[in-house]
């Protein structure tokens, strides 16, 4: 597994912070009359985020690769932000992959350079994507879903919280090997994010599942512990 020393979410200063930053833009659209429930949209950023990285595009020569690189190469910062109506459409008219859920719609888009937002996307709002659950959620059985579990402990906005699931997703999928890849891209991606309960979290953050701690930029303090993310191919091993 990826040594903690190496993560790109941990707190301490490392040689990511010397490589130009990048950040992954994820837009929900968020419509007045019928905004999507809270584990939809965070369901639906996940995938997205493991789209974009499956994309071909993406991947080897592809026209997004380079930019993927640098990203990754950097701290991986991820920004959601909110849109409805004409916005909406016209951020859907920049190049990147709308995801839909049960609900949802979530647009990823390529990385950009933190100061190089464009300005269909650099006018969205960041605050106000205030979702909740009509109903709570149905279990999630580990066994044969992957589980993004989120931390009981950490108050995080919907859109802080999409962000913080697109991390463990994407901590998952560098753990996974290229066999254990392809079958969750050919099955489209099924996941579950999920609240654990306290004392499954404290068990979740030693078991050696990736754990993503949240640098802090934003939100929430510094270090702070928010997702674990539970594949049954990393549990197995």
């Amino acid at each position: 597994m990826r040594q903690v020393s190496e993560s790109p979410f941990q707190t301490e200063p490392n040689p990511r912070d010397e490589a130009p930053q990048f950040v992954l833009p994820l837009v929900v659209r968020l419509e007045k009359a019928a905004p999507p429930a809270r584990t939809d949209a965070l369901e639906t950023a996940a995938r997205a985020v493991l789209v974009l990285l499956s994309d071909p595009r993406a991947l080897g020569d592809g026209e997004w690769a380079a930019a993927v690189r640098d990203w990754q190469d950097a701290r991986i910062r991820k920004v959601v932000r909110r849109a409805r109506g004409a916005e909406w459409r016209k951020a859907a008219e920049l190049p990147g992959i709308t995801v839909t859920g049960k609900a949802a719609e979530v647009r990823v888009f390529p990385p950009i350079p933190l100061d190089g937002w464009p300005k269909e996307l650099a006018k969205l709002q960041v605050s106000g994507t205030d979702l909740d659950d009509p109903e709570p959620p149905a279990p999630a059985d580990p066994g044969v879903l992957p589980v993004l579990w989120l931390s009981p402990d950490v108050e995080m906005s919907a859109g802080k919280a999409m962000a913080q699931a697109g991390h463990g997703a994407q901590l998952a999928w560098w753990e996974l090997t290229d066999e254990e890849r392809t079958a969750w891209r050919e099955a489209g991606f099924p996941l579950a994010v999920r609240t654990a309960a306290p004392g499954h979290w404290r068990e979740l953050t030693t078991s050696g599942l990736p754990l993503v701690r949240d640098a802090g930029f934003t939100e929430i303090a510094p270090g702070s512990c928010t997702v674990v993310a539970d594949h049954p191919a990393l549990r197995a091993r």
